[in-house]
């Protein structure tokens, strides 16, 4: 069975299921929080809730692989679970590993994240283009053959990335501009075609106006993952100040935001509905 593109699926599941993603990130402190160890079964019990509650009423989870690779083969037990689970109850998974490497080091990555036979299949996965655009060609090549997307950090919302993001290459422009000039130039079939690309950029929801300070053009006829809504200060309804035109493309991440409501189910769905009917109104 032919898989469909990234782009048309996630455009399909911000229609009905409203435009959010949720992250996994099961850091120490918020499995304090809530009643659990430090430790694999205080990781699986809260993984396990999360995607319980949420998995079959949001478009996107987004497991953060760090927070399960520290408890080393056992964790990534727990994230190759989670990831099974919610693809099965119909969430897109997007990975969040960063991964960025050459040659390869980046196919193998790839293969990870974007092979149909890994047990880490994910819909998506974040990578890093630091390494140069080019560099990333394996995993493009990847997710393109197995209808999965790819989303490139291009302006984030940490304020060191602006040493790297907004430096000037010798043609005048900024390396946030170039990796966001490169995704369209991926998302150019897709866009012809009417539809949402599969490759998309990170691009911060608490950035304001730093996006036409480096002179970067936003309309990357694909998806734009926006982190920072709820604990790092952005609202929804700063989306169409940072995004402009853009703003329906925009899949606004949010972890703690609705994770603190946890470990109770229902109050998980009701945080995670309450902030997507938020961004829906923004965005229409």
């Amino acid at each position: 069975m032919t898989t469909a593109p990234f782009g048309a699926r996630l455009r399909a599941a911000m229609d009905t299921r409203g435009p959010l993603c949720v992250g996994i990130d099961p850091h120490a402190s918020l499995l304090t929080e809530w009643g659990l160890g430090d430790d694999v079964a205080g990781l699986e019990r809260f993984t396990r809730t999360v995607v319980d509650a949420l998995a079959e009423r949001v478009a996107v989870l987004k497991p953060q692989s760090a927070f399960f690779e520290r408890f080393g083969s056992r964790g990534i037990a727990v994230l190759e679970r989670a990831v099974a689970d919610a693809r099965a109850a119909g969430a897109l998974v997007l990975m969040d590993a960063k991964r960025g490497d050459i040659g390869s080091t980046m196919g193998a990555y790839a293969a990870a994240y974007l092979d149909p036979g890994s047990p880490l299949f994910s819909d998506a996965v974040t990578v890093s283009p630091y390494l140069g655009f080019g560099s990333l060609r394996p995993a493009l090549d990847a997710a393109r053959a197995s209808g999965a997307g790819v989303f490139v950090l291009a302006l984030t919302s940490n304020p060191e990335g602006a040493e790297v993001q907004h430096a000037v290459r010798a043609d005048g422009t900024s390396v946030a501009a170039s990796v966001l000039a490169s995704l369209k130039a991926e998302n150019a079939a897709e866009a012809a075609e009417g539809r949402l690309g599969s490759f998309g950029a990170v691009v911060g929801a608490t950035l304001g106006t730093a996006a036409s300070r480096a002179g970067a053009e936003l309309t990357v006829d694909g998806p734009l993952l926006a982190p920072g809504i709820g604990a790092q200060g952005a609202t929804p309804a700063d989306l169409p100040g940072v995004f402009g035109a853009a703003v329906r493309n925009v899949v606004p991440s949010v972890s703690r935001g609705v994770l603190r409501y946890g470990p109770d189910a229902a109050s998980l769905v009701e945080a995670a509905a309450r902030m997507a009917d938020e961004v829906r109104a923004v965005a229409e």
